[in-house]
């Protein structure tokens, strides 16, 4: 591999006025060769201050190897805005970020050292910290935002370590499931050849989820995913603050998640669902299957009693079913993991 290979960034930002310069500066400040990093952006149609920030920037003119800014009239949403954005790309890595985002100034350096190893690695997943505007102005902690997707047989789904305290309980270098999809690092090579149905994003999702399905399907498809504590970010996460401990603590949180739109909490309902009909090997379900269906009827009578107005998502959710069970046949043809090379991330 070349000592330093070109690198495209990039961001999909939708209304973020308040995170936008953080970003900026963070990418700025990085001790990967500026001449080598091509720097696209994709603005989903802001109506706040967004666009206007960017531009006093004048990018056009700083040391990057390419700019490229993009401004679309409607929003396509965080991943279909990734996939609009390989129109532009030529880096033989993506980072594909989102805007709340601030990267440690090794950042790129660190995970193309790491890429280079070893060809087959697709994904790397940083250590991601959370971090708080306090007075207008980022507070970096060390509480892990998340390392990584973790899966269990009763197919939840959580973010490694979200809420530690790093003590180094993260610190060492190892595959995982699935990247979440804060900043997730891509082999272009890998990201391109997830497309199905003609989409490497599933479009249907618009939002929420599919960051699950693509690091899934890159599993299937035969590319590792890595976690990389020595890369390193911060994340200022909107909507899910605290962490769900125990289905007790599920409850008490009914107050917080109430904070979260109802748009969002469909979404997650609908699309997680849609994953796993897409991407789960039927001889892995039915091994799991008490699980599934205790964790999916509590999760039924959690809606019913709480959040009622997911539901108004099922009729959506079984009017795309016949589209995503043709997704599913296309995938599982593609596929060259077994179920038992999935089965040893399940929990």
């Amino acid at each position: 591999m070349m000592s330093n290979p070109p690198v495209t960034i990039n961001l999909v930002v939708l209304n973020g006025e308040k995170y936008i310069r953080y970003f900026l500066d963070s990418l700025k400040k990085q001790t990967y060769p500026h001449d080598k990093i091509q720097f696209n952006i994709l603005d989903n149609g802001s109506i706040d201050n967004t666009v206007s920030i960017i531009e006093s920037y004048k990018l056009q003119a700083t040391s990057y190897k390419q700019v490229n800014f993009v401004k679309n009239k409607i929003n396509l949403g965080m991943w279909p805005g990734q996939e609009e954005l390989l129109k532009y790309t030529d880096g033989q890595y993506i980072i594909a970020s989102a805007v709340d985002i601030i990267l440690d100034k090794d950042f790129i350096r660190n995970s193309i050292e790491i890429m280079g190893k070893e060809t087959k690695i697709g994904a790397i997943q940083a250590k991601i910290y959370k971090y708080d505007l306090v007075n207008n102005e980022p507070e970096l902690t060390n509480i892990i935002d998340t390392t990584g997707f973790k899966i269990f047989r009763s197919r939840r789904i959580i973010n490694i370590g979200h809420g530690e305290e790093d003590n180094g309980q993260y610190d060492k270098l190892e595959e995982i499931f699935a990247v979440e999809g804060a900043v997730p690092i891509f082999r272009t090579e890998a990201f391109k050849s997830l497309k199905v149905s003609g989409e490497i994003t599933d479009h249907d999702y618009f939002w929420y989820g599919d960051d699950l399905d693509l690091a899934w399907r890159m599993q299937l498809f035969g590319w590792k995913q890595v976690f990389a504590p020595d890369v390193i970010a911060w994340h200022d996460r909107q909507t899910t603050k605290s962490v769900k401990k125990s289905w007790s603590d599920y409850i008490t949180r009914v107050p917080v998640r109430k904070q979260i739109p109802i748009q969002k909490r469909r979404l997650d309902w609908r699309n997680t669902r849609w994953t796993l009909i897409k991407n789960d090997h039927i001889i892995n379900i039915l091994k799991d299957l008490p699980w599934i269906v205790l964790r999916e009827t509590a999760v039924l009578g959690y809606t019913i009693l709480f959040e009622p107005g997911v539901l108004k998502e099922i009729p959506k959710f079984f009017k795309h079913l016949p589209a995503m069970l043709r997704k599913r046949k296309e995938i599982m043809k593609r596929a060259v993991a077994n179920p038992k090379d999935i089965r040893k991330w399940i929990n």
